[in-house]
């Protein structure tokens, strides 16, 4: 009977093979690639509870195709671009002290905090007279001190005034979540 020799593999071996395994490699192939038992293999991925990662699963091709999906998203994306500059000049022409009347409606309570705390009086004032147009602005100032709320109460008024608008705009048919806003 013939018997062969004992094989030792080094701590830095059986780390290969173990990170090897745990990455979907074959145990067949590893012992064969480390010159390590089968068996061996065996024993120490359960004595030293070797876990194999989930692959992540793949992306799924859309429907319309890569490139047509990545031109859409282009296309989105220069659209949100220049929206968002057009914001930017509106907001930034009205911090400056010029007309409010164009600030996008969801803005128009940070642009009149923006401008009661780092404007002149006058232009607080003039601000109070141009919202006296649109009932609902009127709820923006308390009616004891005549100062505007803070600035979240200033979104919720706006938000609750203009609930069919945020409905629209965030796409909620009519009778659909009827406690939003």
């Amino acid at each position: 009977m013939e018997f062969s020799e004992r094989k030792y593999r080094s701590e830095e071996t059986w780390a290969a093979v173990r990170r090897g395994w745990e990455q979907g490699q074959t145990a067949a192939s590893l012992a064969r690639r480390y010159d390590v038992g089968l068996a061996n293999l065996w024993r120490r991925r359960a004595a030293e509870g070797w876990v194999r990662r989930r692959a992540p699963d793949p992306v799924p091709e859309p429907l319309e195709g890569w490139e047509r999906y990545a031109e859409r998203k282009l296309d989105e994306w220069d659209f949100n671009l220049t929206e968002t500059r057009q914001v930017a000049l509106k907001l930034a022409e009205a911090m400056a002290g010029g007309p409010l009347h164009e600030v996008p409606l969801w803005h128009l309570g940070f642009v009149l905090n923006w401008r009661a705390e780092h404007l002149n009086p006058e232009t607080a004032a003039r601000d109070r007279d141009w919202a006296r147009r649109y009932g609902w602005t009127q709820r923006l100032w308390d009616e004891t001190t005549g100062r505007l709320h803070p600035l979240g109460t200033l979104d919720r008024v706006t938000l609750e005034a203009n609930a069919a608008a945020w409905r629209e705009d965030v796409g909620l048919p009519e009778g659909a979540a009827p406690n939003h806003p």
